[in-house]
């Protein structure tokens, strides 16, 4: 579950993506809450990863 604090810096990740920038755009520092923010944006129409079990045939 990701806690957002930033609406607006999410939107920027949303329309960042939506540009067709690649991740490696996040104008935030490695780290912070608006780095965060802005992924959680730019990646928030991604399935989210199942990593506490594994899937099908995996594991």
């Amino acid at each position: 579950m990701t806690i957002v604090v930033s609406t607006k810096v999410m939107e920027e990740g949303k329309a960042a993506k939506a540009a067709g920038k690649t991740v490696s755009a996040d104008p935030y520092r490695a780290g912070s809450q608006e780095s965060a923010d802005w992924l959680a944006g730019y990646l928030y129409d991604e399935t989210e990863q199942n990593v506490d079990r594994p899937e099908g045939a995996e594991g």
